[in-house]
């Protein structure tokens, strides 16, 4: 009996099927894809456009959250280009923390690791080979955790909540969730970004540590410990599509509700 019950408490599986709206003169077609997450997401990438809603959102309730971004969705839409997935070469130049980093591709296999160059420039030192893509992805996790983990600190601090489990995600149309079982998970790809921008995506999941919702007193707890947080979710949905695309599989995390 015990069994069982596990069995029917486990998660029911997102699904992901095809759809379409009339929005003006034109149809749109996106993918729907439902799950256990709590919030309404739109994407616009090189795959199209993707909407993620809870499961029991209702075709009405997506169509209004649909219609509610129609100008944004079809400015995205017109100027939407094929991205270039970044050369993982020696010399080439990518972000990190907001500053500038460089890749240092050579011989041999010895580990990832980081330095200081001659000019001031930090560079991440990698082994050559096919493997190349793979351990850059590898290095830029390793940092991200701990960077991540100590920003979680710190606001639970400022909230006075104990610190929960800090893990990375690969989430494509998140940049972070928090659970009361879980913990806090952070998408990795976030180490490219500003720390004052990565900061209020901390901010964000800590509040809902004390509101697992996105009501009026959540957004109150998220003022108390980000007051600019309407300015840097902003910039967030612009500095999504500005990310390297390092494996091809990643995803411009661009529109979140």
């Amino acid at each position: 009996m015990s069994r069982l019950a596990g069995l029917l408490r486990q998660p029911r599986p997102a699904s992901e099927e095809s759809c379409r709206i009339r929005l003006g003169e034109r149809d749109l077609e996106y993918v729907l894809r439902r799950s256990p997450r709590r919030s309404f997401a739109l994407q616009v990438d090189h795959r199209g456009v993707r909407v993620a809603v809870p499961w029991p959102a209702t075709q009405p309730e997506i169509d209004r959250f649909i219609r509610s971004h129609h100008d944004w969705l079809l400015e995205k839409l017109a100027v939407r280009v094929p991205p270039t997935v970044m050369t993982v070469e020696d010399g080439v130049l990518f972000p990190l923390l907001g500053e500038t980093c460089r890749l240092c591709v050579g011989e041999g296999s010895r580990p990832a690791r980081w330095r200081l160059g001659a000019d001031g420039v930090e560079e991440l030192m990698l082994p050559g080979g096919p493997g190349a893509r793979k351990a850059l992805v590898r290095a830029l996790r390793a940092r991200a955790l701990p960077w991540f983990g100590e920003r979680v600190a710190e606001f639970c601090f400022r909230l006075g909540h104990a610190v929960p489990a800090v893990r990375l995600s690969s989430a494509r149309t998140r940049w972070g969730s928090c659970s009361s079982r879980s913990g806090i998970r952070l998408h990795w790809r976030l180490i490219h970004l500003p720390a004052a921008l990565i900061d209020y995506v901390v901010a964000h999941e800590v509040a809902h540590l004390a509101e697992m919702n996105h009501s009026p007193r959540f957004w109150a707890v998220v003022t108390v410990l980000y007051p600019d947080w309407k300015a840097a979710r902003a910039r967030l949905r612009d500095a999504g599509r500005a990310l390297p695309i390092i494996d091809g599989a990643d995803a411009a995390l661009i529109a979140e509700d």
